[in-house]
């Protein structure tokens, strides 16, 4: 028996009685479980990533950025 609780993770939309489906989730018949339910965020129209996928230049990855703007105190 561990005490590490499973966890499975899924999306469902409510139907228009309340109710949702929990499908193929991998426990077994008559096992206690906890349900919690959350609303998700409605995601903004357009591209939430546009840069996903492109490709990405540094010119000098290892160099310091901006060393020339500190001043030095002595």
């Amino acid at each position: 028996m561990s005490l590490t609780p499973r966890t499975h993770r899924t999306e469902a939309i409510v139907q228009t009685n309340g109710s949702g489906n929990l499908e193929k989730a991998p426990f077994a018949p008559g096992e206690t479980v906890e349900v919690i339910v959350m609303s998700r965020p409605q995601s903004p129209p357009g591209d939430r990533r546009p840069l996903r996928g492109k490709l990405i230049h540094y010119d000098r990855p290892l160099e310091p950025v901006a060393e020339d703007d500190w001043e030095a105190h002595s």
